[in-house]
């Protein structure tokens, strides 16, 4: 089930079922806003898309940075102003937490 590329550095629910699975060392980053956070969250770090720019600094360009949003749009978009900063392993969560409720965990509530 592959869906077209939302970014040059895509990866799948799947991959990232499997860093975490793995005990892997990596931030979560969701680039939703706050009321969509509230719905349902994958217990990762919540930063919304418009104030990423301002709150980069809050991140360590070193770190390895899975980037998810609802349907992976905003977050391709958060990849690209983080790989623009220097944050070269910064990777979109393709289809994004949609993807993850439908493929990993159905429990989760679909909004």
């Amino acid at each position: 089930m592959s869906a077209s590329p939302q970014s040059e550095w895509d990866m799948t629910v799947e991959a990232l079922k499997a860093l975490r699975d793995e005990g892997a060392e990596f931030v979560l980053l969701d680039v939703r806003e706050t009321r969509e956070f509230e719905v349902c969250n994958l217990e990762g770090r919540l930063i919304p898309l418009g104030e990423l720019a301002d709150r980069i600094g809050e991140l360590d360009a070193a770190a390895h940075v899975v980037v998810h949003c609802k349907s992976g749009g905003r977050s391709a978009k958060a990849v690209e102003v983080l790989r623009g900063a220097g944050f070269s392993n910064a990777w979109n969560v393709q289809g994004g937490i949609l993807a993850w409720i439908d493929r990993i965990d159905p429990s989760l509530t679909r909004y």
